[in-house]
């Protein structure tokens, strides 16, 4: 197992050191990584691992995330204006996912923020470690213990019940999945390999509210020698915020929501590449964002009747609709990472399709 442990600057808060390994086999404890110091909830993050939000992200059964970079001292990260950043041999990333102590959803505004600055308000369910190993990028689950004191590593997953309070008042019972290591793969997987996602710049260009103060994200990336070669943040790509109508019009909106929930695999290089429905912020061609396109091997996903992934003015025909829609395994969108339906989500898509204009050649009004 190669180690590389790296002393970090000190800050107000103290001195850490972060431990990053490069090769199998990984730690069993999350802990031996360094990335948060406190005991119990506290989540704070180590001197040097930085804290970052999406502007729309992948919903998971109403849990909040709270996500974590790490860059190996003297290293940078290249910046791409559509890809992934390239990010060196080393890095850690680091995704938390919880509930709120007293299982009211969604969470207040701000409170996965946070959750990283001592907060003890929620039930940590799990820490997934992303790292740029020697061979490439590794996934690893850290499942936490009942007391939240530390979380171990649970490569072939595992699930958990649990039950949450929409803010409707309506109690909602979760299946929580914790995914093993191939269904890792099956969600980063591009050209065959594992590769981030989040970290792109049209998703993480927007403010933060650091301790310090408020920073856009790219800035800060580049002012602490993570990231190099980036733009201004005004002349870098950036997605609408799916549920706030000031970021974006109704399109750019439900276009952000589904790149975030669905685009990991409707892509061109994705695992869904087959399907022909690709839903990336890079897409322009309709056909292909599904506008009258004919489903490819949907089966039971099509529904008794529905012809067309999005029939334009009519979301009760569309299959994109259907689909996310659904709690049926044989029928639902996304397959992973979900047990409930994301109804304020589907609000936001149906009414999307509703707006179009035109129609589909046999699909008269």
């Amino acid at each position: 197992m190669a180690v590389l442990a790296l002393g970090l600057g000190s800050c107000s808060k103290g001195r850490g050191e972060v431990h990053t390994f490069v090769e199998d086999p990984f730690p069993e404890k999350l802990s031996a990584w360094g990335l948060f110091r406190g005991t119990g909830w506290t989540l704070e993050p180590q001197a040097g691992v930085i804290p970052y939000e999406l502007n729309t992200p992948l919903f998971s059964d109403y849990a909040e995330k709270y996500r974590t970079l790490w860059v190996p001292p003297g290293q940078a990260a290249a910046y791409r204006d559509a890809e992934v950043f390239d990010f060196p041999v080393g890095t850690i990333l680091s995704k938390t996912f919880m509930y709120p102590a007293d299982g009211k959803v969604p969470a207040a505004k701000g409170a996965q923020r946070t959750a990283g600055n001592g907060d003890k308000r929620f039930r940590l369910l799990e820490t997934r470690v992303l790292v740029r190993a020697k061979q490439g990028w590794v996934s690893l689950p850290y499942v936490w213990n009942e007391e939240g004191t530390d979380a171990t590593l649970e490569v072939v997953g595992s699930s958990r019940a649990e039950e949450v309070t929409h803010a409707s008042g309506e109690k909602l019972p979760v299946h929580y999945m914790i995914p093993n290591v191939n269904q890792c793969q099956g969600c980063h997987e591009r050209d065959k390999a594992m590769t981030p996602i989040g970290l792109q710049a049209r998703h993480v260009n927007r403010d933060y509210p650091y301790d310090e103060g408020p920073e856009n994200q790219l800035a800060r990336l580049t002012r602490v020698g993570y990231l190099k070669g980036a733009p201004a943040p005004g002349a870098a790509p950036r997605n609408a915020v799916w549920n706030d109508p000031s970021t974006g019009t109704l399109e750019e909106r439900a276009r952000a929501y589904l790149e975030a929930n669905c685009a990991h695999c409707h892509d061109r290089r994705g695992p869904a590449a087959s399907s022909g429905l690709y839903l990336a912020m890079q897409e322009k061609e309709p056909h292909t964002l599904g506008r009258c396109k004919a489903p490819v091997a949907a089966g039971r996903g099509a529904g008794k009747d529905l012809p067309f992934d999005i029939v334009p003015g009519r979301p009760e025909r569309s299959i994109l609709v259907y689909r996310m829609d659904s709690k049926d395994p044989g029928v639902m969108m996304p397959e992973l990472g979900r047990s409930l339906i994301h109804d304020e989500g589907v609000a936001l898509i149906r009414e999307w399709v509703r707006q179009m204009a035109g129609s589909c050649e046999g699909e008269g009004r």
